[in-house]
């Protein structure tokens, strides 16, 4: 079992772990869950709660009895009972299940709409009777009142099938070019349509009249939103009398009253996928909306989100089961996942010991870091030498680096650096000498690493402590911030003064601290005097300073120029070494063999094959059909056709010459032979 947590909200996944082969014996199963521990700790709630390939939908009955699930391949459809909490049966059908419906409380009556226009109706005992309709079908629904199934597809029609009578009814004509998700309101039975076009279409089944039209793809658009094209409805479902929520293809959820013709809230998902399914909650006023990648719980009121869901695979259906906290998928995978999550509420009675055993599981939290195994990048692994090992099961890949035993990692640590402890413990003897001298009175020292930056850094602190009497704001020091601690004890942080960078910059900084030196110069003899004029307090005209200002920044953009000269010098300087070493490298043959029946053919040959390959197929054609291995032409279809010619390498074009030399040399003897026996016949005749 599989616990995560988002925004505190527990998630139990009961499916999870590895499940054991049908084929394997009772005796076998034991052994493996002997051996194995993830076998021996998983949790099989169902037994054989999967499909062989990709389960497409799942539902359970209204008296909660029977979980039953369509499939394939091949297309079956499977019955569980959660009272022996095992399959009960399994029927195989014709062609795939788009979508089916329990018309009974149990699993008695049972109708498919299947993918080549048929609807299947089966019993308790198998099939019962098979009819089509007139288009190719994507949804349905059952109207309880009148009996009627009510089918929408690649049709602008609706389709009635009246089950009392055994007969289709008169078509809904609708605006719609194609429909695809209809339902009915479970209290006043008010029939809605999904159509293509991003429309909602509310009909009365009495009157057979359509009452009301919701354009939902022009509501879906937001601020916050980007779609690409018009999006259409992908998923409809009534909550009560007043609420109905959409799905479009674009992963938006439009929350309706049915009184507005504006939604209430629109939530999007932000995958850009189509809504696969809605389901609420209604002991916690949520809505559970699922795209084929995630499952999102959040509130009706507020939109804000509860929890959310990301399967391993693609998610086809979602089904909640009733009055509980249990959540079932289809997925793109054999096994059907079941996620328990204790908030929504309780678990069903017939798996009740659920509850206990989460409520242990929440008493001992266990840790989730790896206290067994060290994280290593592939720069630790090349240092310990055990690069090698990349692929094999002593390593498990996770995000930029790899899960190893840490026991296989001290082994190797130790192999790699005997002495590695010993430096340790020189270090932590170090660290705690360095702590107790921290406790006695402390004399000004500059640290080891960037000790010009920390002088600097005490200079701004006096110089601020100076300017206090100013009211000005006091900063602080990055001396004394823990958080830039480490950039004047850690070698790796120390300014590197002959970078281009720095030698650039330097020239400016320079100027600059000269003139806080001399600001603060003047500010010193100022208050000696005791001269008291605040309009100008440093001393100097506003025109003598701006023409000290000038000449600073002349002067440091002719030190700027002088570094960059002496930087282009210095570039010149090493590519001439690097010719010369060029020069002094002597060039080794390289020798390279040839297969058995090639020739040898020039580096331009491979050249121009790279060149070839590098063009684009259309560019290609063009080539082939000039040298003449390529004639494409229209046939009477209205399609295109191309015929090539295959290039035929040295060894072939010999061997058909010499077949053709031997076909030859054959039919010559053939006639010799003929020619020589027609005159001895011949002779014989004579004597």
């Amino acid at each position: 079992m599989q616990v995560s947590s988002l925004n505190e909200v527990k998630i139990y996944s009961l499916s999870a772990g590895r499940s054991l082969p049908e084929w394997l014996s009772d005796r076998k199963k034991r052994a493996l869950q002997k051996k194995d521990v993830d076998i021996r700790r998983r949790i099989e709630l169902i037994q054989d709660f999967e499909m062989p390939t990709v389960s497409t939908k799942i539902k359970v009955s209204r008296d909660g009895q029977y979980i039953m699930a369509v499939g394939t391949y091949k297309p079956r459809v499977r019955c569980f009972d959660t009272y022996q909490l095992s399959q009960k049966f399994e029927r195989c059908l014709d062609s795939e299940v788009v979508t089916f419906e329990i018309l009974s409380d149990d699993y008695s009556k049972i109708v498919f709409l299947q993918c080549g226009r048929f609807v299947e109706f089966h019993s308790q005992h198998g099939h019962y009777y098979k009819t089509r309709i007139p288009k190719f079908g994507r949804d349905f629904s059952y109207h309880y009142p009148s009996c009627d199934l009510y089918f929408v597809g690649a049709s602008s029609e609706v389709y009635r099938l009246n089950l009392e009578q055994g007969r289709f009814l008169n078509s809904l004509q609708t605006e719609a070019s194609e429909s695809n998700v209809c339902d009915i309101n479970p209290i006043h039975f008010l029939f809605a349509m999904g159509t293509a076009e991003g429309k909602v279409e509310c009909w009365d089944p009495r009157t057979r009249n359509r009452v009301g039209l919701l354009d939902c793809a022009l509501s879906s658009v937001t601020a916050d939103t980007e779609i690409e094209g018009l999006p259409s409805i992908s998923a409809l479902k009534f909550d009560g009398a007043l609420n109905m929520a959409v799905g479009t293809s674009t992963g938006q959820v439009l929350l309706y009253d049915l009184r507005s013709s504006n939604p209430l809230i629109v939530k999007d998902h932000h995958y850009g996928l189509p809504i696969k399914s809605i389901q609420f909650q209604h002991q916690l006023d949520l809505i559970i909306s699922a795209d084929s990648r995630i499952i999102k719980m959040w509130n009706k009121d507020t939109g804000k989100i509860f929890t959310s869901m990301e399967p391993e695979h693609d998610i086809n259906d979602v089904c909640l089961y009733p009055n509980s906290g249990m959540l079932m998928t289809a997925n793109e995978a054999p096994k059907m996942n079941i996620y328990y999550i204790p908030v929504l509420g309780p678990a069903p009675k017939w798996c009740s010991f659920l509850d206990s055993l989460t409520e242990e599981l929440e008493e001992n939290p266990e840790s989730t870091v790896y206290d067994d195994y060290k994280f290593v990048t592939q720069k630790d692994l090349e240092n310990l030498g055990l690069a090698h090992l990349i692929g094999s099961s002593l390593l498990r890949a996770y995000m930029h680096g790899f899960f190893m035993d840490i026991r296989l990692y001290h082994k190797a640590k130790m192999m790699a650096n005997p002495f590695a402890y010993e430096e340790y413990r020189r270090e932590k003897i170090r660290q705690k000498i360095e702590e107790t001298r921290a406790q006695r009175v402390q004399l000004k020292k500059l640290p080891k690493v960037n000790k010009e930056l920390a002088l600097k850094l005490i200079e701004e602190g006096e110089e601020q402590q100076l300017s206090k009497k100013r009211k000005q704001k006091n900063l602080p020091s990055l001396l004394k911030d823990d958080r830039f601690k480490v950039m004047f004890e850690n070698p790796d942080f120390q300014v590197d003064e002959q970078s281009e960078e720095f030698r650039l910059l330097n020239p400016l900084v320079s100027k600059i601290s000269e003139k806080r030196k001399r600001k603060l110069k003047i500010l010193e003899e100022l208050e000696a005097q005791g001269e008291e004029e605040e309009e100008e307090p440093e001393g100097k005209a506003s025109d003598a300073e701006s023409s000290e200002s000038s000449d600073d920044e002349k002067g440091w953009v002719e030190e700027v120029r002088k570094q960059r000269k002496l930087l282009r010098q210095e570039e010149k300087l090493k590519r001439q070494e690097r010719l010369k070493e060029d020069q002094q490298t002597l060039l080794k043959p390289q020798f390279f063999e040839i297969k058995e029946g090639e020739e040898f053919r020039s580096f331009k040959d491979s050249a121009k094959k790279q060149k070839l390959m590098k063009k684009t197929l259309e560019d290609r054609l063009k080539l082939e059909e000039k040298l003449g291995t390529l004639n494409v032409s229209d046939t009477t279809v209205g399609s295109k056709q191309a015929t090539f010619k295959l290039k035929k390498s040295e060894q072939q074009r010999k061997q058909q010459e010499a077949e053709k030399r031997h076909r030859q040399e054959r039919k010559t003897l053939r006639r010799s032979a003929s020619h020589l026996k027609s005159r001895r016949g011949r002779g014989r005749l004579f004597h």
